[in-house]
Formats: structure tokens, sequence, C-alpha cells
């Protein structure tokens, strides 16, 4: 009480802003206060640079604003207006005056698909989250955008299943290099990805243990459209909630999948995969965590309000998910910490 009635002191900030022990302190407070009322407009510049198709054609080569204008059909003023906010963010630089290029930001951007997917699927958060707490009063009772987008079951269209699991790949890819670099797989005999799609996961698996048997469990119009999925990577079509798994793995993977889920369902998923597994073998968890040192921010600010707008599921902590897993009849924990845990996080169970 006495620190937050200090710190919001305006003597006290006018103070600390000008002594210089203190000054580099408040100007960082001040931004990261500012940020946080101008964060919309920051990820509506990064939406509009990656629309327009400015970050692709800047990572050509520089080029004038005018340039800018005619490839995404804007006028010359709003063109550089979106550029040089671009620049702001770091996601443009302007190297000569009227001349932009590629900024740092922009360019670690491009390098990662499963950001820029993303980012073009984020219009679908913004409109639900419009109105935060007309979104929070619906209480996940209505229909969003987010949830037409997500729930699809079994009798879902092959289109709508192929966006689904295209987004779903698009971003697992990041999920599987933290992964690959925490988890020994190769240590297992077979391993199968519950809810793994088209195969993002266990394609990146295969690459990296070659001797791996390797499976993948979905839903049949998900899995009927998985065109590139290898030959040698088995194909179990089902359904988590009604289609016993098949026995034999070792190792079963839950990318991304318990925390689209609300706390039963999730417990009937732990429970099939407890069932499969045999004596020692290994239920490995990887998706984004609440309560994780250096990803506070990711795991309940923004998929604490991404789940609720999907009407389903929540941010866990490890700890919820071991306790989680022990009603589900595991016996062993334990957390793995990854490097990027804003990406994902990993609890590794057995009994």
């Amino acid at each position: 009480m006495l620190r937050n009635r200090i710190l919001g002191s305006l003597k006290f900030q006018y103070w600390a802003a000008r002594l210089p022990v203190f000054a580099s302190v408040s100007r960082s407070r001040a931004s990261r206060a500012f940020d946080l009322v101008a964060g919309f407009c920051y990820s509506q510049v990064l939406l509009g640079a990656v629309q327009s198709g400015l970050l692709e054609r800047l990572e050509k080569g520089p080029m004038r604003a005018d340039e800018l204008a005619r490839i995404a059909d804007l006028s010359l003023d709003a063109a550089t207006r979106l550029v040089r906010a671009a620049a702001a963010l770091d996601l443009a630089e302007e190297v000569a005056p009227g001349c932009w290029m590629l900024g740092q930001q922009g360019a670690a951007l491009l390098s990662n698909p499963g950001a820029l997917a993303m980012v073009r699927h984020h219009p679908l958060l913004y409109a639900d989250l419009a109105d935060p707490l007309a979104l929070l009063r619906k209480d996940r009772k209505q229909p969003t955008a987010l949830s037409q987008f997500w729930h699809y079951s079994t009798d879902s269209d092959d289109k709508t299943a192929s966006e689904y699991s295209q987004l779903m790949a698009a971003s697992q890819a990041m999920v599987a290099r933290e992964a690959l670099a925490t988890y020994p797989f190769s240590r297992h005999r077979r391993l199968l990805d519950m809810g793994g799609g088209h195969g993002a996961f266990v394609s990146a698996v295969a690459k990296a243990c070659p001797d791996l048997e390797l499976g993948v469990f979905d839903l049949p119009p998900v899995l009927a459209g998985a065109a590139n999925l290898s030959p040698s990577i088995a194909r179990h079509p089902g359904d988590f909630f009604a289609t016993r798994l098949p026995e034999g793995y070792d190792c079963i993977t839950l990318v991304r999948i318990l925390h689209d889920h609300d706390d039963d369902r999730a417990l009937a998923i732990l429970r099939a995969a407890r069932a499969a597994l045999p004596p020692g073998g290994k239920l490995v968890i990887a998706e984004p965590m609440a309560g994780v040192r250096g990803a506070e921010a990711m795991g309940d600010a923004y998929f604490g309000f991404y789940l609720w707008a999907m009407n389903a599921g929540r941010p866990r902590t490890p700890q919820e998910y071991q306790a989680m897993a022990a009603k589900a009849g595991f016996t062993t924990f334990s957390r793995r910490p990854t490097a990027m845990p804003v990406i994902t996080s990993l609890t590794v169970c057995s009994y």
C-alpha cells in the first residue's frame, strides 16, 4: 500500500524523473504505462503492416513511400503514415529521407511463419475484445468470432478443418523447436501425438529422431486433410472423448491441446492418455502456461482472454496440471523449463 501511494504520487514522479539515479527507472515505468494504453494501436499497426504486404516488400530491399502506396493500394499520405508507424515499432527503418527498409523487429517477424499466421488470425480476437466487459458478461454462453472459428467437430466440413489445422501447423513449429530442445524424445520407441492435426509436431520430431516410430491421433476430417504427412507416420482417426486411444506407444504428447478445454474435458483427455500408456511411459504436455516466470503476461493476460473469447479452456499453472494429472492416475511429475516460456512450457507425467 505504501509503495503504491508513493509511486502514484505526482510529486514523487516529478522528483524521480529529474534525479539522475532514478531518472532511467522513472522513464522506463512511464514508457511501460503508456505501452499499456497504446498497445492496441501497436497491434493494429502490426496487422496493417502484415495485411498490406509492407513487410514482405521491404524484405526485398529499400523502397520509397510512393512505391509502398501503390503496392498497398493506399494514398501517399496513408502509406507514409503506416510506414512511419511501423518504423516506430522497429518493423521498418528509414535509411534515407523518404526511403525505407525492413527493421530488426520486422526481420525477426518474417522469419517466424507461426507468428505471422497468428497476426493474420487476430482480427477475430480484436472483434471479440472491442468491448471486454461485454465479452466477460456473456460468461461464455454466446457465440463469438473466435468460438465459431475454433469449435469444429467430427461433422465439420473439410474447409473448416483445413483452416483450423493450417493455423495450428503454422504456429506449432515454434512449439516443436522448444520442445525438442528441452525433452529427449529419442529415448522412446514410439510416440503418439494426441490432437496432432496435419502432423506439424510429429514431422519435426521425425527429423530430429529418425528412429522413433510416430503416430497422430485426431478427428477424421483433420487427418483426411493431412496431405503432406509422411506415410511412415501412422494415422489414428478418432475423438478424444469417444474413441479409445491406440496402445503400444511409450510416449504421448499433448501439444497446445489441454488449455483449449475446460477442466472436465481436460481431465478426460488426461485419463485417456493414462489408460493408453504402459507403466513408465511418459505424457509430455507442451503449451504456454500461467504463472511461469518470464511469461506471466502471455499466460494470464493474453491466453486468459483469448481462451475466454473461444468459449472454452483456460490457462493453467504447471502445479494445476500436476494436480489434474494426479487425479487422472499419474504419480510422477517434472517440469522442464524451456528457453522461451512465452511460446511453451513443458510438464512430463508418468506412473
